[in-house]
């Protein structure tokens, strides 16, 4: 009885490691497959071989997209005058539907790919000063006078396992950096508080507390 015991524990351990070697690579795998065949489907690539048969070939459509966006973005860096880009996002400003469409896309993507990123500045937030808790988001917004709101930031806080969150308005007194990698702190905050690369400490004196 205790051989066999020792055995189930040993082949349970096994497939234990083997599960979590193969498991995330496989939903690795199956996004970006599942990714590659839904670019493929907007541009479809099937070469014909004969009169009945087509092959079709998974990435073509993929390399064809890619390479489409770099020769945009290189023409209209390059040939097309910046005027013509503020006459064109003037005219969009107008229509009330397209305007908040298009500026909400072109914001979020700015924020991860732009030249002023926004997830780049992460925080630890007191969300109740009696109990202590705290929530780790990214400052968005380090100034809100717009809205009359003086000494407040504004900080989006992600949530676990999902590409969505809250955005917050709180109180500079009750933030606080974190130094630590911003891309370490996402993965923590997406996993849950599971994979955190490095730990992170607060800093005793920062930019925001000085203000």
């Amino acid at each position: 009885m205790e051989i066999r015991n020792r055995i189930i524990k040993r082949l349970l351990s096994y497939f234990i490691r083997g599960l979590v070697l193969v498991a995330p690579l496989y939903i690795t795998a199956l996004i970006i497959w599942s990714g590659v065949e839904f670019l493929d489907n907007i541009i479809p690539i099937n070469i014909p071989i004969s009169n009945n048969q087509v092959v079709y070939l998974p990435g073509l459509g993929v390399l064809i997209i890619l390479g489409s966006i770099i020769l945009l973005g290189f023409f209209f860096s390059t040939v097309v005058p910046q005027s013509f880009f503020r006459l064109t996002e003037g005219i969009l400003r107008r229509i009330p539907l397209v305007s908040l469409i298009y500026y909400s896309i072109k914001d979020l993507l700015l924020a991860f790919v732009g030249d002023k990123k926004k997830f780049n500045q992460p925080v630890l937030v007191t969300m109740y000063r009696d109990t202590g808790i705290k929530k780790i988001g990214f400052i968005t917004q380090p100034d809100l006078k717009q809205l009359q709101l003086i000494d407040h930031v504004a900080v989006y806080m992600p949530f676990s396992y999902a590409l969505s969150g809250e955005l917050y308005i709180v109180p500079i007194a009750n933030v606080r950096p974190i130094d630590a990698s911003s891309t370490d702190i996402m993965k923590m905050l997406v996993s849950g508080g599971v994979s955190m690369q490095a730990r992170s400490e607060e800093t005793a004196e920062s930019p925001i507390e000085s203000n």
